[in-house]
């Protein structure tokens, strides 16, 4: 249900299953008249056609729909939909064009012809590149879609379906583990009594080992994609190895993107902030400004941001907090992120450190200036669910010489984002832009990778320590806060952090190497991405 841990998930696609014939785009055979030996000549074609290597402009099919929606969009102000009646095959040629003008890698991209594929989903699944990094991984595992209702409940109000649990997927094909990473505030699953570190057992009597196709779509099902009012069983082991079955009412889930915020007290007086951020979503704005508001008035020496579990989100979002974090004494005269797109597109100033409140509805910037706490270090916690605009904040501070000690395991290499695009009630996201921080730097597709002793780009100073579910976030006896807390008064690793950090599930490369069915929550990654969508300038102000 929720979009956590690096999950290289199934595509989920909001289209309709029809066929396409009679959708105008492909060819014919010629009829004969029965009463005539003369062919009937074709009827006349005033469709679009698909000629290869020929792209009409994307606007020419743009909300031409095969199923227009009626009525007024209650995200827009109300205004009408601007759906017009189309077809399967005007959907698909609109991703035709719109990939070919957009897409990071468009000359990778093989030109079928839409007619080929027998759904919208199936199409745009394959109009990306197929090629390899370095290291063997997929260099494009990011492309996805959702039904847009479903975009604009998160990104505007953090709303999604579920129980309030954030998976930890330790290894998703039999001998299977999945543990709670951490649950929302209020959510079912908390007043349920679940905890961190639990591991799911079995969901209404299907083991969580079952290997055939009916189970492993139960599996999918309840624990990923309930419907809100449903009520499910689950048959959990607890971390003291008690067992516990308790049933819980899936409903819609306001997420809590900022949590567990205190000051900690080490023994040598240090005053640590400390701050739990899950999520890059527009919700988070004023919990990040509460959040750094009673830092100051805590006075602290140190801070520990807990991204582990943050997937990314709004590239504007993690300037804003990379500006609350160094202020203006160490970011001015710098920008944060310098946006490279394909050479089809126009060259972009790049994207400023933002200082000002965002109006994230309108995503135009107010009069309210961000507060700061001036620091020059910050430690982060990750592993490889870091990713995306969380990894453009490590790497933006790096690229103005604030120092950035990161604990725990290797983010998950996300350098790429998007514009989140919609068209005919679904919102599609392709790779459309890498980016590089004040120095030029942003080839971190392997990940940012934590070392007491950096050598190469891509290096951050730190600690590699395993990601430790038997305490609660923001324990001082947590492995990764406790190491951070060690290395503010010890500036070194302590020796336990020396032990390899846990490996959470990659599921691309997992299902390569394993065999058996594997579990594929089928809920896109919307905070994976990082979205460009930047603030606009408002009341005198200038977001440059």
């Amino acid at each position: 249900m929720f979009k956590n841990n690096k999950l290289a998930v199934a595509i989920f696609f909001a289209v309709s299953g029809l066929s396409l014939s009679g959708c105008g785009g492909g060819g014919s055979s010629t009829p004969t008249n029965p009463n005539t030996s003369t062919p009937t000549p074709p009827p006349t074609n005033s469709g679009p056609t698909w000629t290869a290597g020929t792209f009409a402009s994307s606007s020419e099919f743009k909300d031409q729909c095969a199923i227009p929606r009626t009525g007024n969009d209650p995200y827009n102000n109300n205004q009408p939909y601007p759906d017009k009646a189309g077809s399967e095959f005007t959907e698909k040629m609109w991703l035709r064009s719109w990939s070919n003008e957009t897409y990071l890698w468009y000359d990778e991209i093989e030109d079928n012809n839409p007619d080929n594929f027998n759904s919208v989903a199936a199409y745009f699944a394959q109009l990306k590149t197929f090629q390899k990094t370095d290291s063997g991984a997929n260099k494009d595992n990011f492309h996805f879609s959702e039904p847009t209702e479903d975009y604009f409940k998160e990104a505007q109000s953090g709303v999604v379906s579920g129980y309030g649990i954030n998976w930890a997927f330790i290894k998703n094909t039999p001998p299977r583990e999945l543990r709670v990473a951490y649950l929302e505030d209020d959510s079912p699953a908390a007043k349920a009594g679940l905890q961190r570190g639990d591991t799911i057992l079995s969901v209404d009597n299907v083991s969580i080992d079952s290997n055939t196709a009916a189970g492993v779509d139960t599996l999918n099902e309840v624990l990923f994609s309930p419907t809100a009012g449903e009520s499910h069983n689950f048959k959990l082991r607890s971390n003291d190895g008690t067992e516990k079955s308790i049933n819980i009412v899936a409903g819609n889930i306001t997420q809590t993107p900022v949590q567990n915020v205190g000051t900690i007290t080490t023994e040598n007086g240090f005053k640590v902030g400390y701050m739990q951020f899950n999520s890059h979503i527009s919700i988070a704005q004023q919990g990040l400004i509460d959040a750094v508001n009673q830092f100051k008035a805590d006075n602290i020496d140190e801070l520990v941001i807990d991204f582990r579990y943050n997937r990314g989100g709004l590239l504007a979002l993690s300037s804003q907090l990379a500006y609350m974090v160094a202020g203006p004494a160490n970011t001015q005269g710098f920008y944060y992120y310098q946006t490279i797109k394909n050479d089809k597109q126009p060259v972009e100033s790049p994207f400023p450190f933002v200082d000002i409140e965002v109006d994230y509805s309108t995503f135009e910037v107010t009069n309210n200036t961000l507060p700061d706490l001036n620091l020059a270090k910050v430690y982060v916690l990750s592993t490889e669910s870091t990713c995306s605009a969380s990894e453009a904040f490590i790497n933006g501070l790096k690229g103005i010489d604030a120092e950035v000690i990161l604990i725990g395991g290797k983010t998950c290499g996300k350098p790429y984002g998007f514009t989140p695009t919609h068209n005919c009630a679904t919102t599609y996201y392709t790779i459309q832009f890498t980016g590089a921080n004040f120095k030029g730097f942003g080839e971190y597709a392997d990940g940012l990778n934590p070392t007491p002793t950096p050598q190469f780009a891509a290096d951050v100073k730190g600690c590699v320590v395993a990601d430790d579910f038997d305490h609660s976030l923001g324990d001082q006896q947590e492995g990764l806060l406790a190491a951070a807390l060690y290395h503010i008064e010890n500036d070194s690793c302590p020796v336990v952090a020396q032990a390899s950090a846990t490996k959470q599930l990659n599921f691309a490369s997992q299902a390569e190497q394993e065999t058996g069915l594997s579990l594929s929550p089928n809920r896109p990654i919307y905070r994976e991405n990082m979205d460009l969508t930047r603030p606009v300038s408002a009341k005198g102000k200038s977001n440059e």
